[in-house]
């Protein structure tokens, strides 16, 4: 039944957005074209994609998906991808589910409390995937965040390749990911060179022939955008026009500082909302669709980070991020939310005490234990901004 919920809610917010949506889809489509012209064409596509077209900053693994798609008529197509990248929206939340009850098996858990927090939880995300799912079609977001669920998915089953080839997925879909990194770190130590190892391997696959076979495909990493006055970086000081040349380095060097920590001090399961925060406190731009990515991150922490039944950070996030969009007016008053919103919600999850029970090590997966209260059940224990977005941002 909760399972049958969130397919309704999610049917209901697709039927709702879908008119209107596909505000970035030909990014992807055009990507899509481009990537399977190999030598053909005018010389601009295959392997010189990004450094004659900067401006499409979403990895290779989004194009040779979005390509998939061009076959069809172009509305057609654009549907069709909207559908699939719903279908996996209602999919992170199973998997946050499954994860959730694996993760806590032998600790006493009540698996029907588990379940109702995954469904309370779950309605707080929908609505910001269908956001960038189907209003704005940035499958790039999409697939980096699903390959994130499987990663964590596959840390709460210890196993070391698939975690890391789910981590090199993510990056090779957006590079935004590589502030989800340290996940591996929520592994045994004596597996993360084995994971490390598949992930860096899947990410040269997929990046180097790029940088190998047009130099100037470094270019992309330069590509700026607008300091948008809502931002959070204007209430951080920074008043440059455009994104300043540290700011992307920035990002992930925080990301992958706040994770690193969350795992050092045992809240592995924040590690995605942290990653997302350091995103949107530094990024020069406000799009809703950036919200998707902490809310995925205040899923896991709900469901998988802490007890209580109500999951109230989801809808915190939800509110604050999202909502203010339509209540506040402001730019200023909307920058200073956000930058509010990702201190308060940073020092929480680091600092917060958090209850633990029945636990074995700090961020470690324990092994399943006998005489738990029993296997998951089906659902895991069992005011759109005017301008259109860069690509990829």
């Amino acid at each position: 039944m909760h399972l049958v919920l969130l397919g309704a809610w999610t049917v209901l917010w697709f039927a709702v957005v879908e008119p209107h949506g596909g505000f970035s889809w030909h990014y992807l489509r055009t990507g899509g074209e481009l990537i399977y012209q190999g030598t053909a064409g005018d010389g601009t596509g295959g392997l010189n994609l990004y450094a004659h077209h900067p401006e499409l900053q979403m990895g290779p693994l989004s194009f040779l998906t979005a390509g998939l798609f061009n076959p069809f008529p172009e509305a057609t197509g654009q549907f069709l991808a909207a559908a699939l990248m719903s279908l996996l929206g209602l999919a992170i939340v199973v998997l946050a589910g499954r994860s959730a009850a694996h993760h806590f098996l032998g600790t006493g858990t009540n698996h029907q409390r588990l379940q109702q927090r995954v469904l309370i939880a779950g309605l707080a995300f929908i609505p910001m995937w269908i956001e960038v799912a189907v209003r704005f079609g940035h499958l790039d977001d999409v697939l980096a965040l699903f390959f994130t669920a499987l990663a964590v998915r596959a840390v709460t089953r210890g196993s070391p390749a698939l975690t890391g080839a789910f981590l090199a997925l993510a990056m090779d879909s957006k590079p935004t990911a590589l502030a989800f990194l340290p996940l591996l770190l929520a592994l045994p130590r004596r597996q993360w060179l084995r994971a490390g190892l598949w992930c860096a391997g899947l990410v040269a696959l997929a990046w180097l022939p790029f940088f190998v076979g047009d130099p100037q495909s470094f270019a992309a990493a330069k590509f700026a955008i607008p300091n948008h006055p809502a931002s959070a970086l204007r209430w951080l000081g920074v008043g440059d026009p455009e994104t300043p040349g540290w700011d992307r380095p920035a990002q992930a060097a925080l990301g992958l500082t706040l994770g690193a920590t969350a795992v050092w001090r045992g809240r592995w399961a924040a590690v995605v909302l942290l990653g997302a925060n350091a995103r949107i406190v530094l990024d020069p731009s406000v799009y809703t669709y950036y919200t998707a990515s902490v809310l995925l991150g205040t899923l896991l922490w709900d469901v998988i980070g802490q007890r209580r039944l109500v999951p109230w950070w989801s809808w915190l996030g939800l509110l604050t991020l999202y909502g203010s969009v339509f209540a506040v007016p402001d730019d200023s008053a909307r920058g200073l939310i956000r930058l509010a919103f990702v201190a308060v919600s940073t020092a929480y999850v680091l600092l917060w005490p958090v209850r633990e029970r029945g636990r074995r090590g700090r961020g470690r997966r324990r092994p399943p234990a006998h005489g738990d209260e029993g296997p998951a059940t089906s659902l895991g224990t069992g005011a759109t901004p005017s301008a259109e977005p860069p690509a990829g941002r």
